[in-house]
């Protein structure tokens, strides 16, 4: 097996780099106040409930013109919208890489645009949608032109899915949803919400569940409020739906098939994810050591105490060994089918999320106070970070699937069941 990155993802890197320097550091430094420590108030439109601020979202949108122009925004996406259709072991790469930059345009974590994004719901749309939907929202998602929001979770129910109490009901050639959605992140600035709903079968059952594609201007849609959380500012909204109605072309893939779109969208994250998350600790680590050699106390550098040399070699050896195991577990993805490595994908996420906070934690800790101000990025990073502990998938979760293919309760090699005495 080959270790080494290949030549062809070492020019991609240094050709994204030199975009970088060129075209996205000076609007870096004409907008400082979304990159210093004034970032998440100036972020922040704490009159509207905390949204994000436009002229930020603005800044972003002209990131993503400017790397589509370069052919960096596109290189994870199908050819049908002008994609390279890169493997996932090179955007892992590229993506690990770049997170370990630190804090910029090249990736803004809450709303985890990036040069080179994941863009799920693109993917979805090519995989799943029909004809009329893909010329409607395909090409303009990638553009920004529409952008669709994800309404899975509800008050009552997170990762258990198949418990969800949002309903539609068939009513001649149209459904009717009525619930609530919690978390519905992207809502402020969506044309459209793909809600996850019963249609048929019973709460626990995997199939029944369909997925809607819902225009955010439906009469019964509202926008209850949004939630300001850990890292703002916050786009995860509280939704209700009364009475919606949408026709029966708005269903995304089939009728009760909807918890297949769910799987589609998360695999690809999850391990996107954990790439971030290594880079972000791999930049912690390196910015604690650079000030470890450079602050000095009693006398001689940080450097040389074992009681901050060790912490922070052992943190750098656990990060060395995840991000060879993301970037393996991002090659099977390339070669085998998705649900064969479901398990190694949660191990490398959640392993990876804990990484990142660990690492900013420890980060905090070596640079003492000045660690714990805005000034630096680690309280930014770690908060972000603790958030995907939870999201795509909370760490409890991960574990239980991991603990369900190593006892073939689930996976490829699921045992046969007991015969019962």
């Amino acid at each position: 097996m080959d270790f080494d990155i290949p030549a062809e993802t070492r020019q991609k890197i240094a050709d994204i780099e030199a975009f970088i320097e060129s075209e996205l550091v000076p609007l870096e430094k004409a907008n400082p106040q979304f990159f210093d420590y004034r970032r998440e108030h100036a972020r922040t439109d704490w009159e509207r409930d905390g949204q994000p601020n436009e002229a930020f979202e603005a800044l972003v949108r002209e990131m993503k013109r400017r790397a589509d122009r370069a052919g960096f925004l596109r290189l994870g996406l199908p050819k049908e919208v002008g994609g390279s259709e890169a493997s996932n072991l090179e955007i892992v790469i590229i993506r690990e890489h770049f997170s370990a930059r630190g804090l910029g345009l090249h990736g803004n974590l809450p709303d985890e645009s990036s040069v080179v994004p994941s863009m799920p719901m693109v993917h979805m749309l090519h995989a799943f949608a029909s004809p009329a939907q893909k010329a409607k929202y395909l090409e303009a998602s990638v553009r920004g032109d529409e952008y669709i929001a994800f309404a899975l979770t509800e008050p009552d129910h997170g990762s258990d899915a198949t418990w969800l109490e949002t309903t539609a009901v068939r009513d001649g050639d149209d459904w009717v949803i009525n619930g609530i959605k919690r978390f519905n992140s992207g809502v402020h600035k969506a044309t459209a919400d793909l809600v996850f709903a019963r249609t048929s079968g019973q709460p626990g059952d995997a199939t029944g569940i369909t997925a809607f594609i819902v225009p955010m201007g439906t009469p019964g849609l509202k926008i209850e409020y949004y939630h300001w959380t850990f890292n703002m500012p916050s786009d995860h909204a509280e939704v209700s739906f009364t009475n919606v109605r949408v026709p029966h072309s708005a269903i995304l893939h089939e009728e009760g098939k909807g918890l297949v779109l769910a799987q589609h969208f998360v695999h690809q994250n999850r391990i996107r994810q954990a790439a971030q998350s290594v880079g972000v600790a791999r930049y912690c680590i390196a910015e604690a050591v650079q000030y470890a050699r450079e602050r000095k106390t009693f006398g001689k550098p940080l450097a040389q105490h074992q009681a901050i040399q060790f912490p922070l070699a052992e943190m750098h050896a656990e990060c060395e060994v995840l991000r060879h195991y993301v970037f393996k577990v991002a090659a099977e993805l390339d070669r085998k089918p998705h649900e064969t490595v479901s398990d190694q994908v949660a191990i490398a996420n959640f392993r990876a999320n804990r990484l990142a906070c660990n690492a900013a934690d420890l980060a905090m800790q070596v640079h003492g106070g000045i660690g714990y101000t805005r000034g630096k990025a680690f309280e930014h990073f770690y908060r972000h970070h603790r958030r995907y502990r939870i999201t795509e998938g909370s760490d409890e979760m991960q574990i239980r699937k991991i603990a369900a293919y190593l006892f073939r309760f689930a996976g490829p090699n699921k045992a046969p069941k007991e015969r019962q005495a």
